[in-house]
């Protein structure tokens, strides 16, 4: 599936690092900037969302929810989150 720039996404749940559910949907209505990375601890990816977190009070400051997704497991996610 493909969607262009601008164009609603389409719902979906996804598990955090916690094992908590993300679901799009609960945040209709809502700013959510997605934010798609291949790789926990790959150099170009921590760089990437350790600038999100620096900046994260501009997120916050807009009212926008930030969600950062991985194709890695929870417990990679989990890792990386307090390592980083």
């Amino acid at each position: 599936m493909s969607i262009s720039v601008g164009e609603k996404a389409p719902d979906f749940t996804l598990s955090n690092q916690h094992g908590e559910d993300f679901k799009l949907s609960d945040y209709l209505g809502k700013p959510v900037a997605l934010v798609f990375y291949p790789f926990s601890f790959s150099g170009v990816c921590t760089g990437e969302l350790c600038e999100l977190r620096d900046n994260l009070g501009i997120f916050q400051d807009a009212s926008v929810e930030l969600a950062a997704i991985s194709v890695d497991s929870k417990y990679t996610q989990a890792a990386f989150a307090k390592a980083e």
